[in-house]
Parts: C-alpha cells; sequence; structure tokens
C-alpha cells in the first residue's frame, strides 16, 4: 500500500504550470513541523513536495498562499534524473488524490494581518511553531469547529 497524509504549510505561493498537452499541474513545498526537538531545542520540520493535477491544481493556485494550512492525501512517486554534471539524483514527490484547505481565506488573512504573517525573513519553521496554542483558539479559529463529534487518538499509534 503507497498512501501519504500530511498536514503541513506552504512555504510558498503555488504557480499553476501546464505539461506539453495541456494540462494544469503544481508543485510545491509543505513544511511541517517534527514531534521533538533538536539539541538546541528548537523545533525542526521536513519539507514534502507535493504534486496536484488539473483543476485540484487551479483551485490550489487560486486559493492558497504561502504559509497556508492544508492537509494532503495521496501516494508517494520516486524519480531520477541525472544533472548536469552527470551525476544521478533520486527525486520522491507525494502526488495528491486529495487537498484539504483547513483555515478560510478570512483566517488566513487574519493571522497575516495580526502578526503571524510570513515575511521574507520568517523561516518556514516558524510556521506551525507560533504561540497559539488550541486553548487559545477562538471557535472561528478552530478548523474543526463545524466536525461535530471528538476525536480520539491513541498514544500508541505515534509511535
Amino acid at each position: 500500500m503507497n498512501r501519504a497524509m500530511l498536514v503541513g504549510r506552504l512555504t510558498s505561493k503555488p504557480e499553476l504550470r501546464y505539461t506539453g498537452s495541456n494540462l494544469p499541474y503544481t508543485r510545491f513545498n509543505i513544511a511541517i513541523n517534527r514531534t521533538f526537538s533538536n539539541a538546541q531545542g528548537q523545533r525542526e520540520a521536513d519539507f514534502i513536495s507535493v504534486i496536484v493535477w488539473r483543476k485540484q491544481a487551479e483551485n490550489v493556485c487560486q486559493y492558497l498562499d504561502k504559509g497556508s494550512l492544508v492537509s494532503v492525501e495521496g501516494r508517494i512517486q520516486t524519480g531520477s534524473y541525472t544533472d548536469k554534471d552527470g551525476n544521478k539524483r533520486y527525486t520522491w514527490d507525494v502526488v495528491a488524490d486529495s487537498i484539504n484547505f483547513l483555515e478560510s481565506k478570512a483566517q488566513a488573512q487574519s493571522r497575516q494581518s495580526s502578526g503571524y504573517g510570513y515575511s521574507n525573513d520568517v523561516s518556514p519553521y516558524d510556521y506551525q511553531n507560533d504561540s497559539m496554542s488550541m486553548n487559545d483558539m477562538s471557535i472561528d479559529q478552530d478548523p474543526f469547529a463545524d466536525f461535530g463529534d471528538s476525536v480520539s487518538i491513541d498514544d500508541n499509534f505515534l509511535e
């Protein structure tokens, strides 16, 4: 089984591109904080490359921006190429089947205007590591407020 499910923030604004046969796609990276801190007490992040095709790519480019919180579900695809110096390079991407926008455009604009914006001098590590906890969020800021059911995750699941 080849399935990947990720939640993270876009590291840059996605750009819509087209294949030679006019098929729309976009490629972007999401930053995902690791659950532990390094020796200096700082949280590190992984940067995952995501590819999205067709209408979903158009929607991503229209509605998302740098710092947008998304969930991605898809499959991992590997590849390789030879660089200009003749070295073989290996790649891997998540090819998205589903992208869920986890904050509204109004929430994103509010985040940017309230000091949680992402200027060029802010590291993508900070995207998920701001000082706001779930307890500090109002119902308007909680992307799961309308979910209706409680969610229970067994601690053994994370190991």
